[in-house]
């Protein structure tokens, strides 16, 4: 057994990314992270590197425990690596945006004000 894996190779087979052009599309982008440097497609990981993969605005962060050149089954993927990800934020402290009824046409002037107040933008007074 190998060493070094390619760390796009390695990002698919324990199913992080769903395709392997997916996993070499985000490194080409900046989105995977080797012990904390941006990396290409072809960086070899070992055993023990700290990965973060960005998805959908959050880091997830992964440690290498073991080597996979092929894609393997969920049980045996989960043993390739250790998740150290901070847990999400709870969904209070994130705050929603206001959202208006489809069909509801423009906001008037009044409701315009109130969402400029709501997003924190006070406008000037007329």
């Amino acid at each position: 057994m190998t060493s070094t894996v390619r760390i796009d190779s390695w990002l698919w087979a324990v199913r992080l990314y769903k395709t392997r052009s997916m996993a070499t599309t985000a490194c080409r982008g900046g989105h995977v992270r080797v012990n904390g440097e941006r990396v290409k497609a072809a960086y070899p990981v070992k055993v023990g590197d700290e990965v973060r993969v960005r998805e959908h605005g959050f880091d997830r962060i992964v440690e290498v425990a073991r080597l996979a050149t092929k894609r393997v089954g969920a049980q045996v993927a989960a043993e390739c690596l250790v998740d150290r990800t901070p847990p999400p934020p709870p969904r209070e402290e994130v705050a929603l945006a206001p959202m208006r009824d489809r069909g509801a046409g423009r906001p008037t002037k009044r409701e315009r004000r109130d969402l400029e107040k709501l997003r924190g933008r006070e406008l000037p007074e007329d």
